[in-house]
């Protein structure tokens, strides 16, 4: 089978339809991921930009806005639901802690504002139901950024195709000292008002689990679970670390593993009856892809793409959608099924059940 075809082109953009006009976006939470990777993604875009900053007060996105040339208007998030300045903006971006998503959906669907709302998507399966429910009448992407990473869409073209014959078993992590990178006890991350039912599973844990959907084109149909806390900071969520066993449509077989308080790593294994394809790094590092398949063993010297420029794919996608009037991939029906596949872990770790979806 040659792969040419697959490599020749690797960053092509196989989703794009339109490269004119302009999709401006309200940034609704102003953490470290919106100024790091979200507001440069549009900065670098072609087709979006940021215009409006939403906070919990006005002088955070205020003095937030300085920083930014192409910020028009800097308000709280009670003006955000209030309606002011809904001229300034076309679309929005939420990236406040999970169980404050749906509120702001619900308030951006109000006004007719499409929106790209971070994963997981809510705090809960039922709240995500709400959220759908909501954005009946608008576009509504969740944001899994794995989705246009260039690396990701050749696995799915390859197994597609029948590069590795049949799909049969998968082996995800990702793992970050969290503490490290956060070094706050009291962050939302591990507060289950907050992040909903766990901490590893549902902020990480959710990469190799999406992905393998999305490579595979197959939704889980059961999960069994294992999880563990025991470090300090970790006392109130159940996942310090998380295994989970998930059978895929057609049975594949995945081994889903995920950590708050481990070395930092991430890798998606997909294996066939015929051929293996390896994704390592992943998810938190720029993506490497190895092949291998009778006689052909081979890792493609991919060029580098980081978060930010991950980040870029993501925004131009959801902008390209908007701009061509079409739907994106991962819906909110979409990322409902993660939200399921989360608790289900989290019932089956306290249970030692295997749940059905």
């Amino acid at each position: 089978m040659e792969l040419d075809g697959y490599f020749d082109d690797f960053l092509r953009r196989d989703w794009q339809e339109t490269d004119s006009g302009t999709v401006r976006f309200a940034m609704v939470g102003l953490g470290w991921w919106t100024r790091d990777y979200a507001i440069p993604a549009t900065q670098q875009s072609e087709i979006c930009e940021t215009t409006t900053v939403v906070s919990s007060s006005t002088e955070k996105a205020e003095r937030f806005a300085e920083d930014f040339d192409t910020v028009e208007a800097a308000m709280t998030y009670d003006e955000f639901t209030e309606g002011v300045g809904t001229d300034h903006y076309d679309a929005v971006y939420v990236a406040t802690p999970n169980a404050l998503h749906l509120p702001y959906v619900e308030a951006a669907a109000e006004y007719g504002k499409d929106v790209l709302c971070e994963k997981p998507m809510e705090s809960s399966a039922e709240r995500a139901d709400a959220m759908v429910e909501a954005a009946d009448d608008i576009t509504l992407m969740i944001a899994y950024r794995m989705h246009t990473d260039p690396a990701v869409r050749r696995m799915r073209e390859l197994v597609a195709d029948g590069f590795i014959g049949e799909p049969t078993h998968v082996h995800g992590h990702m793992s970050q000292r969290l503490m490290e990178m956060i070094p706050d006890p009291d962050q939302w991350r591990v507060n289950p008002d907050l992040a909903g039912p766990g901490a590893s599973i549902t902020d990480l844990g959710v990469y190799p689990i999406n992905t393998t959907r999305f490579v595979l084109d197959r939704d889980p149909v059961s999960v069994q679970s294992a999880m563990y806390s025991g470090a300090e900071g970790f006392e109130d969520v159940p996942d310090e670390r998380a295994a989970a066993t998930i059978v895929y449509e057609d049975d594949v077989l995945a081994s889903i593993s995920a950590s708050q308080n481990s070395y930092k790593d991430g890798f998606l294994r997909i294996t066939g009856t015929e051929g293996q394809l390896v994704l390592e790094p992943a998810f938190l590092k720029p993506s490497a892809l190895h092949v291998s398949r009778n006689d052909l063993d081979a890792s493609f010297d991919l060029p580098e793409m980081g978060e930010a420029q991950q980040m870029q794919e993501e925004f131009d996608y959801f902008s390209d959608c908007i701009l061509s009037d079409r739907e994106p991939l991962p819906d909110g029906e979409h990322g409902v099924v993660d939200m399921r596949v989360i608790e289900a872990a989290v019932e089956s770790a306290e249970t030692g059940e295997r749940v059905e979806l």
